[in-house]
């Protein structure tokens, strides 16, 4: 954890930026703490609340757009060389996108809040071929949702923690 405030208080917006991007493919980054820890900093006036809100929404959805082209472009072929090896058997991934069918577009919007979901529904958008425009509508509204909560977790706490 240490590294991250570390990126964050040297690199400003753009470790908040990169962070979360790289989070979002699936990288072990610990994306919601990341942000309150963003919004403790606006609360201080280190950041712009924001600029931090627009930085952190951005970074995430690079990281749902390259997550989304990689399940696009590699998902379906590589899920069946290699699924077998993580359980993905082809009967249980076709369940997977069966349900992921139905209910996939509030699987994106509210996935945001469970980690592990999070990562999966992109690349499961695109191995599904959502259209993009759909899947960027949905994903652009969790993601807003998303940073904004945790962002104003944040901020409302360090605006009402005293430490003198």
């Amino acid at each position: 954890m240490e590294w991250v405030i570390s990126m964050i208080t040297q690199y400003g917006y753009i470790a908040i930026f990169a962070l979360l991007a790289l989070g979002i493919i699936g990288l072990p980054v610990p994306d919601e703490i990341i942000m309150v820890f963003v919004g403790y900093l606006s609360s201080i006036m280190v950041l712009n609340y924001s600029v931090s809100i627009l930085v952190s929404f951005i970074g995430a959805m690079t990281g749902m757009m390259i997550s989304y082209t990689l399940g696009k472009k590699l998902g379906q072929p590589l899920v069946d060389k290699h699924g077998k090896w993580v359980g993905l058997t082809p009967k249980r991934f076709a369940r997977v996108k069966g349900w992921f069918a139905r209910f996939g577009l509030w699987t994106i919007l509210f996935g945001y809040f469970i980690p592990g979901v999070r990562h999966a529904t992109s690349y499961l958008s695109g191995i599904s071929a959502m259209p993009v425009r759909k899947y960027m509508l949905v994903a652009s509204a969790g993601s807003l949702i998303w940073t904004l909560i945790f962002i104003s977790i944040g901020y409302i706490a360090g605006a009402n923690i005293n430490l003198h």
